[in-house]
């Protein structure tokens, strides 16, 4: 993780003393702070730059705190935010839960229990930019991308599988969309008007994963001043995503197998079961079947858990979709950015579709985001792909040469990026039989770039 430093927490609060508070309180702890003092006034500081975790009071004039939360999850959903309640309007702070709050705490707070909830909201920050899942906007439909063979058969099993209450495992490499997967069974299940509530099994301590999963009651430890529910009591009557299940300690890996055998959860202190009625949803980028052999999973939780396995494919297997990722990503960042890009060019497109993409399609949508707020033109075309792109699709073609001592690796770069391009243009010259004019329009550049781009490269003395 980052030094603390790195991390912005924005407090909002219309009370001007636990504003102060909270800032001491949390400069101390190393953490950079910025506050605001209205829901109103919090917007302008979700544009600043390294901006990690909101807290927010829930009661205010205005903008109330659910009302900052969603347009939190609006601008970045990987940015968590805490509540902060009064004591009678609990209830209410578990609502914003269930619509996607990361966490809560009762006033007047304890220093240790705030300390906790921020930290775990941090490695949660973290993971989420790291873990490279597909984002959404809540305003928007969800639905899953692409039209190959692979995303078909997928879209084919959660049609069938989306009504039953029967556990799924979902497999694949980090960016390749679990979690969307996870989200429209839900969805498209009985449960859809119920909560979903995913948890990073991953970003939380492991000290705290018993709490974070199954609650506590008062007194149960230090800093326990209130009962609290767990994931599980929030997911009652929805769905659970246990993300990255891999990471859960083999103790606890015990204690969620019977609850899912029994369908109630002991919170930490408690002397009664709860009961609940959640669907389990699990996923990882781990082969948990390796993970069972080498002693690091329970077998009988694997078997309990995978009932019905999803596989989403990397991108590089699915490439023919590529295409539709980068219009849909478009179209989605010209409208949140006002940019009237409109597409992407053929020659453009093809250095995508060649590209190996090791992040999947979370690193494809970043990329197609920086393209288009960057952008000047209504459509995206060669030279607005970056130098690393354009080296790994040479890399896919030919071998590329190691940098070794006394060679300049900028000097590589720039002449495998050289020759591609002086193939296409000419590819593109040879289709438009010499004319320049169409040959720019096929390649998505001015007429003028074009004839610069060929004096460049010594194509008009080969011409």
């Amino acid at each position: 993780m980052k030094n603390k430093q790195n991390y912005k927490i924005l407090i909002v609060d219309d009370e001007a003393n636990i504003l102060k508070v909270l800032s001491a309180l949390l400069k101390k702890e190393g953490y950079e702070v910025t506050t605001a003092e209205s829901g109103e006034d919090a917007i302008t500081h979700l544009y600043e730059e390294g901006l990690s975790v909101v807290i927010t009071d829930l009661k205010m004039p205005g903008m109330d705190g659910v009302e900052l939360l969603k347009t939190v999850m609006r601008y970045n959903a990987d940015i968590p935010v805490i509540i902060l309640t009064a004591h009678g309007t609990i209830n209410n702070a578990v609502e914003a839960i269930k619509i996607g709050a990361f966490d809560y705490l009762t006033k007047p707070f304890d220093r240790d229990e705030l300390i906790q909830v921020v930290k775990k909201a941090v490695n949660t920050y973290e993971y989420r930019r790291s873990d490279v899942n597909i984002d959404f906007e809540t305003d928007e439909p969800i639905h899953i991308i692409g039209r190959s063979q692979r995303m078909q058969e997928i879209y084919s099993l959660i049609e069938k599988i989306a009504p039953s209450d029967s556990t799924v495992l979902i497999t694949g490499e980090s960016g390749t969309g679990k979690e969307l997967v996870a989200r429209i069974i839900h969805l498209k299940s009985n449960r859809a008007k119920g909560p979903f509530i995913k948890v990073n099994c991953a970003a939380i301590p492991r000290e705290l994963v018993e709490s974070e999963l199954f609650g506590y009651e008062k007194g149960a430890f230090t800093g326990a001043f209130s009962q609290k529910p767990g994931r599980f009591e929030l997911a009652d009557g929805g769905t659970i995503l246990l993300d990255e299940v891999s990471e859960l300690p083999i103790d606890m890996q015990a204690k969620l197998l019977r609850v899912l055998q029994e369908h109630q959860i002991w919170r930490v202190g408690g002397i009664k079961s709860v009961k609940v009625n959640v669907r389990v949803i699990s996923a990882t980028n781990r082969n948990l079947a390796q993970e069972v052999e080498k002693g690091n999973f329970r077998s009988d939780l694997y078997y309990r858990i995978n009932v019905v396995p999803i596989e989403v494919p990397p991108l590089r297997e699915h490439r023919e979709d590529i295409g539709d990722f980068v219009n849909y990503f478009i179209q989605k960042f010209s409208r949140k950015n006002r940019k009237n890009v409109t597409q992407i060019s053929e020659a453009a497109l093809e250095y995508l579709i060649n590209y190996p993409w090791p992040g999947n399609v979370r690193e494809l949508e970043n990329l197609v985001e920086r393209l288009v707020i960057l952008s000047t033109k209504d459509i995206l075309d060669i030279t607005d792909i970056p130098e690393e792109i354009k080296l790994r699709q040479i890399s896919r073609q030919q071998e590329v040469p190691t940098p070794l001592k006394g060679i300049d690796f900028k000097e590589i770069v720039k002449k495998a990026t050289s020759d591609i391009e002086k193939e296409l243009i000419l590819k593109a010259l040879k289709e438009t039989n010499g004319n320049v004019t169409k040959a720019s329009e096929l390649l998505g550049i001015s007429r003028k770039s074009l004839q610069l781009k060929m004096k460049e490269l010594g194509l008009r003395e080969e011409e």
